[in-house]
């Protein structure tokens, strides 16, 4: 009888967190150098990692399952609310759109964008990296519709594109250099609920 460590491993479990890790960051380098998501490959990304392509395939399906975990790094956990206020939430979520724990998203997130335009499997990996933090906010909209916060009315959906948009235009474009972008969050979230909050 075959014993547990002998038998074959299910395909997309990792043997080992530092070749996870080594493959990860091969990708992420080589979006930050200018590989675009159609032209990188795994063979590039293998030979950057120094794994063989094996290895890669025994841990993700495919390219596009592990671009999505390789850009999923570049942000990072969303903050969790306080659930003190709707406010202190907003202010503190909306303050982290557009942030990005690692340095290399400056250059890699703006060539993200055109893909996402013109490709649907490129732009179902983009809202699956933005949908978990969109929905922390729209709990927190809809926990202040509960707790009388906030108008029973509002179009939670609107309300989210309204606090979000500024911040992210500002933050990929510099749209508006005059802006500060330290206490935009809070001016953001401000101007809204002066239009949301409950009477």
């Amino acid at each position: 009888m075959t014993s547990t460590a002998d038998a074959p491993r299910p395909p997309g479990r990792p043997r080992s967190v530092r070749a996870d890790e080594a493959i990860i960051e091969a990708t992420l380098d080589l979006l930050a150098e200018g590989s675009t998501i159609e032209a990188i490959s795994v063979e590039a990304i293998a030979a950057r990692a120094g794994v063989g392509k094996a290895t890669i395939y025994r841990r993700w399906a495919g390219k596009d399952a592990l671009l999505h975990d390789a850009l999923r790094t570049l942000k990072g956990e969303p903050p969790q609310p306080s659930g003190r206020s709707v406010r202190e939430d907003l202010v503190a979520l909306v303050g982290a759109v557009g942030q990005n724990i690692d340095p290399r998203a400056a250059k890699i997130m703006p060539c993200l964008v055109p893909n996402v335009k013109r490709n649907a499997e490129h732009y179902a990996l983009y809202q699956s990296i933005v949908e978990p933090r969109r929905a922390v906010m729209r709990e927190v909209l809809r926990r202040g519709i509960r707790d009388g916060e906030l108008r029973p009315d509002i179009d939670v959906e609107v309300t989210l594109a309204l606090i979000t948009g500024p911040l992210l235009i500002q933050r990929m474009l510099n749209w508006n250099p005059d802006l500060d972008e330290t206490t935009l969050p809070a001016r953001v979230v401000d101007q809204v609920l002066a239009g949301i909050q409950a009477r």
